[in-house]
């Protein structure tokens, strides 16, 4: 049994739980943040999911720290890769030249990158970083939390970390149900929350947003790769969901936005149709052309498609036996996948199957393949003293009016209000919305004075969950957790009073502005 004293305790090493320790380091607070896998990092390591951002990201739009990550990945291709002169010249550089981001890096560079930045204060002790230890248990008096359990997986002993502030930075809000803090999961109701695109009837609790196991995988068309059959292709091979267009196996898909079936093909140089897009540069995390001649064998590109996301149960709210039982059919999708790929995928030569296509588990960091942790989008949600509502962002509704205006504004973010198909079998929601501001409102548990969100598990509600749930703004809310959780220590009142008197709330948007958090955006047009 171990025992461990710090200022602030986060459960959690994702990019809200890096950010938030960076944050409260910084103002000279001790921190332990605790981590289930081996990788801090989460969406962008462990789950292997390039950085999805907003078209304003390199300029503004985001924390001065998270532009200072994005610098130091760049600056980490510069300074250890063969770039070609060309790329190296690139002040916006993009390692995969991926479509959907604008910095398609692979996933051991960010975590290079935030142990880097993690670097001094872990020597000098004021952060202690715990790898592969699972939370077991809170310990809560009244409405505080006094400790958390944690399990050392390797030593199978006992951690207990005591501290002023606990941060729940954990993918799926794993702190909220073992502290009985009151929380939401699911799709809520429109009579619950007034939003057009709510649920029409009763609430659906257990209706999330699809979970996906990425993989990374290159070409070599001169070899053979096949794996093994997966133990469940058959199933997933003649699969097709009620509301889906085509076979999971199949380069046809569901437009996001229109609902309309969707075609695509493998790679950027074969023949295609109007309207029919590859999947190859879609999410590619190495461009063999931006390095040396003869430095890579194959551009790399990570899997994270449709045709593996996975809806047929949820992984929280759930018996753990049931838990495991959808992770692990999440798996033998992604692998269905890529079996599917290698042997039955109709090519434009009229045969069948890509043998070169291969499976990168030195990408993943895995014996598998597949990515250490399921790419999470939706995580159970307190219950806060304020809920950002789709009233309050979609463009639908704001019209040229722009986001409401938030007076305790801690931050800012921008993306459509995205939401994959859910275990209650409802296809895409995918809706226009508007540069919003982040409410300090929606990190106040409505009751529990020192425990504070710093992942996806804020004031949202299924559908704002959408908007909230991406990489910079996720990295933002953990940010703004750590000072938050540093600043009530050192004034000595709880965030709820912060929140709530006029100076104190002042006084922090001021230490935020300071450290370079944007509170409102400037004028731009979604």
């Amino acid at each position: 049994m171990r025992h461990i004293k710090a200022d602030i305790a986060i459960a959690g090493g994702g990019l809200g739980g890096c950010a938030a320790a960076l944050a409260a380091a910084r103002l000279g607070k001790t921190v332990a943040l605790v981590e289930e896998t081996d990788w801090i990092g989460g969406q962008l390591t462990s789950q292997a999911v390039p950085p999805d951002e907003h078209r304003w990201i390199e300029a503004f739009g985001s924390t001065l720290l998270y532009r200072q990550f994005r610098q130091q990945v760049r600056a980490y291709y510069k300074q250890h890769f063969p770039l070609t002169p060309e790329a190296r010249s690139q002040t916006y550089l993009n390692p995969g030249n991926g479509r959907v981001s604008r910095l398609c890096h692979d996933p051991r560079v960010a975590l290079a990158v935030l142990q880097e930045m993690l670097a001094p204060y872990v020597v000098v002790g004021r952060v202690t970083l715990l790898l592969r230890h699972r939370l077991v248990q809170a310990l809560v008096n009244g409405d505080s939390i006094s400790s958390l359990q944690f399990l050392d997986t390797d030593s199978g002993h006992d951690v207990y970390v005591e501290a002023k502030y606990f941060l729940d930075a954990t993918e799926t809000g794993e702190v909220l149900p073992l502290a009985k803090v009151e929380y939401v999961t699911g799709a809520e109701s429109q009579k619950e929350t007034g939003e057009p695109h709510a649920v029409s009837g009763e609430a659906q609790p257990l209706s999330m947003q699809a979970i996906t196991y990425c993989f990374a995988m290159d070409y070599v068309p001169t070899g053979d790769y096949t794996i093994a059959k997966p133990e469940n292709y058959d199933f997933w091979r003649q699969y097709q969901a009620p509301f889906w267009p085509a076979k999971q196996l199949s380069f046809t898909t569901c437009h996001p936005i229109t609902l309309q079936p969707r075609h695509h093909v493998l790679f950027d140089d074969e023949p295609r149709g109007p309207g029919v897009t590859s999947h190859w540069s879609a999410r590619r995390i190495l461009d063999k052309n931006n390095f040396a001649p003869g430095f890579a064998e194959s551009d790399i590109t990570l899997v994270n498609w449709p045709q593996n996301d996975y809806w047929l149960g949820p992984i929280i709210e759930v018996d753990p036996a049931e838990a495991q039982s959808h992770l692990q059919a999440a798996k033998q999708l992604s692998l269905s996948l890529l079996y599917w790929l290698q042997t039955e995928a109709p090519r434009p030569d009229g045969g069948q199957g890509y043998p070169g296509l291969r499976l990168r588990p030195d990408v993943m960091g895995t014996h598998d393949g597949l990515a250490k942790y399921p790419y999470i989008r939706e995580s159970r949600r307190i219950k806060a003293e304020f809920t950002v509502l789709e009233q309050h962002v979609a463009t639908e509704v704001r019209g040229k009016a722009g986001a409401e205006k938030f007076p305790d504004s801690v931050g800012i973010g921008f993306y459509r209000i995205d939401l994959h198909p859910s275990t209650g079998q409802v296809n895409y929601i995918d809706i226009g919305c508007e540069p919003f501001q982040i409410p300090l409102g929606a990190l106040i548990p409505q009751r529990m004075e020192n425990l504070l969100p710093a992942c996806k598990n804020l004031g949202v509600t299924h559908i704002t969950n959408g908007c909230f749930r991406l990489h910079p703004v996720e990295w933002s809310i953990g940010e703004v957790a750590g000072y938050l959780a540093a600043w009530s220590i050192e004034q000595g009142h709880t965030p709820r009073y912060i929140r709530n008197s006029p100076s104190q709330l002042k006084a922090f948007q001021n230490l935020l502005v300071k450290q370079g958090i944007e509170l409102d955006w400037p004028h731009v047009t979604s």
